[in-house]
C-alpha cells in the first residue's frame, strides 16, 4: 500500500485482530487503528521534516506525557515553546522562577506536543505545518520504518522514551479500561497480556517498536536520544540535563534543572485544575486518564508470578545480542 493512496476499502486487504475489542490492521509488521493507519500515510505523503524539527517518539504508555511535558519546559524556559503555541510568558517581580506563567496550568502537554498521527494527520482537512514557526515540536507513537522519509535523511532530531514491558503493558490496560463502563468491568488481564506478548496493540508489537529505535540511535547517536522511564526515576536531574543538552538548549544553572524537573512533576501535573477535570478533545478521555502512579513496578499489582516469568523470558529472548536492557 503507498503513502499517497490509501482507502477505507484498503482495510479489507490489511490482516485484522482485536485488541480490547478494537479492530486493529497490520501494515508493514505493526497494529493500527483504521484512522490511524490513514492519518500516517497522510503524515508520509506530506510531512517535510526541517533541520530544526524536534520529533518525541514512543511505544504507548511509557512515559509519553511527561516527556511532552519536558521537552515543552525546556524549551520554553528561553521563549521557544511559548512562541510555538502564540503565547507570551512574562516574569513577575519574584525571582523565583516557580513565579514564570506556565502554560502548562492551562492545558494538557499534548496541546502544545501534538501526535502526529493522532492529532495532526486526523485533522479533516490536516493543517498545513509547513507554515508553523521553527522549532517544530511534535510527537509520534510510529515505528521508526513508518515514519516520513524526510524525518530519517534530514536533521532533525528524535527523542525516544521505553519503559520495561511489564509495567507499559499494566498501565495500558489502566488506560484503556477507562473507556468501559462499570457493568462492563475491566478487561480480563490475561487476555490483554496474550494480545500484547503477540504483539497486537496500538502500534505494536512493542519489542519491534523499542528494537527500531534502539539500533537507530546506536547508529545515529548525534540523531536520536534513546531515554529509559526508569533512568528518568531514578536520575531526574542527570537525564533532564542529557534531555536539555541533546536538544541544544542546555541549563544555566540548577535552578532552572530542578525548576523543569518541579514543573513536569506527575505529582504536580496529575493535581493541576485542567487535568483533573479536562477531557481531551482527541480522543475524548478524561485528561486525569493519562495521569496515574508513575510508580517503577506497579505491575506487581496485577500480573501473576507466573505472567511474570512468561514476560521477562519473553523480554530476554527479543532483547538477546541487542545490547539493550530494560528492567524486567
Amino acid at each position: 500500500m503507498d503513502s499517497s493512496d490509501f482507502t477505507e476499502s484498503m482495510l479489507d486487504q490489511l490482516p485484522m485482530e482485536r485488541f480490547w475489542d478494537i479492530p486493529l490492521y497490520q501494515w508493514d509488521g505493526f497494529w493500527y487503528r483504521s484512522y490511524h493507519l490513514q492519518a500516517t500515510m497522510a503524515l508520509r505523503s506530506q510531512y517535510i521534516a526541517r533541520d530544526d524539527d524536534i520529533i518525541l517518539a514512543s511505544p504507548m504508555k511509557t512515559g509519553t506525557t511527561w516527556l511532552k511535558a519536558l521537552c515543552f519546559s525546556i524549551l520554553q524556559k528561553d521563549g521557544n515553546a511559548a512562541r510555538l503555541n502564540g503565547e507570551t510568558v512574562g516574569k513577575t517581580e519574584e525571582d523565583d522562577p516557580r513565579h514564570i506563567r506556565d502554560p502548562l496550568v492551562d492545558n494538557h502537554p499534548a496541546v502544545y506536543v501534538q501526535t502526529l498521527e493522532v492529532q495532526v494527520f486526523t485533522a479533516k482537512p490536516p493543517p498545513d505545518v509547513s507554515a508553523m514557526e521553527s522549532p517544530r515540536l511534535f510527537h509520534t507513537h510510529l515505528p521508526y520504518t513508518a515514519l516520513p522519509d524526510s524525518i530519517k535523511t534530514s536533521n532533525c532530531k528524535l527523542v525516544y522514551i521505553t519503559r520495561n514491558p511489564k509495567d507499559t503493558l499494566v498501565s495500558m490496560w489502566h488506560f484503556f479500561n477507562t473507556l468501559r463502563t462499570p457493568e462492563q468491568g475491566p478487561y480480563p488481564f490475561e487476555q490483554a497480556f496474550e494480545s500484547f506478548i503477540n504483539g497486537v496493540s496500538h502500534f505494536g508489537p512493542f519489542f519491534d517498536h523499542v528494537l527500531q529505535y534502539w539500533d537507530q540511535s546506536l547508529k545515529s547517536p548525534n540523531k536520536i536520544l534513546f531515554l529509559k522511564y526508569e533512568d528518568l526515576k531514578k536520575d531526574p536531574k542527570g537525564e533532564v540535563k542529557k534531555l536539555a543538552s541533546f536538544l541544544g538548549k542546555p541549563f544555566n544553572n540548577e535552578k532552572e534543572v530542578e525548576d523543569v524537573i518541579w514543573r513536569c512533576s506527575l505529582e504536580r501535573l496529575k493535581n493541576l485544575e485542567v487535568n483533573k477535570n479536562g477531557i481531551d478533545p482527541w480522543v475524548g478521555m478524561q485528561n486525569s486518564a493519562f495521569f496515574r502512579s508513575g510508580i517503577v513496578g506497579d505491575w506487581k499489582n496485577i500480573m501473576s508470578k507466573e505472567l511474570s516469568e512468561r514476560l521477562d523470558q519473553i523480554t530476554r529472548q527479543k532483547f538477546k545480542d541487542s545490547g539493550l536492557h530494560l528492567e524486567i
